[in-house]
């Protein structure tokens, strides 16, 4: 099986970042109602992103981070995003996050292809010991996605992220390859 079966299914397809894809990131890290997910605070520029895209090119091992744009192959359109980030070769281990840009396209099942494509190439090919992630503890949706493939839930971080009126906890999840 090569790379390009791996990072597609039946339902989507993930694919590098492209240099015309600066105004998508623009409109998806500066929405706001995402910040609480991704811990942001600030939007960011057109030239950062623009200066990061000039970069993604770079292998994982070098980044340290992969991110991948998530594709409906229904109608070809991109819908999300799929990041690895603080990539350790040598203890053989990545976090990961997952963004479904638009409610409209929540909830239909490309978020569980997109994890089950992901876990099996981070296994597979780049040969990890374990995938973690960490996941505000209201937000059920994400948390019984993670659960699903496996994740379990090795820790809770108490009051550990400020909202605009309380203080929430969140989870630090592992799914190890056995």
């Amino acid at each position: 099986m090569d790379t390009a079966e791996i990072l597609e299914s039946a339902k989507i397809r993930l694919r590098a970042l492209e240099p015309d894809d600066v105004d998508l990131l623009y409109s998806w890290e500066n929405d706001n109602s995402n910040w609480k997910v991704s811990n942001t605070l600030s939007p960011f520029s057109r030239y950062i992103i623009a200066k990061y895209l000039k970069t993604s090119h770079r292998d994982i091992y070098e980044a340290k981070e992969l991110r991948l744009i998530i594709v409906s192959k229904h109608d070809e359109r991109p819908v999300g995003t799929i990041d690895l980030f603080d990539f350790d070769p040598f203890h053989n281990r990545a976090g990961i996050g997952i963004l479904i840009a638009c409610e409209e396209d929540r909830k239909k099942g490309m978020a569980s292809e997109t994890l089950k494509l992901i876990i099996r190439y981070v296994f597979k090919t780049l040969g990890l010991h374990q995938l973690y992630c960490n996941i505000s503890a209201d937000n059920e949706a994400s948390l019984s996605l993670f659960r699903k493939f496996g994740f379990e839930i090795s820790g809770l971080k108490k009051e550990w992220n400020k909202t605009e009126t309380r203080w929430t906890d969140e989870y630090f999840l592992q799914l190890i390859n056995n």
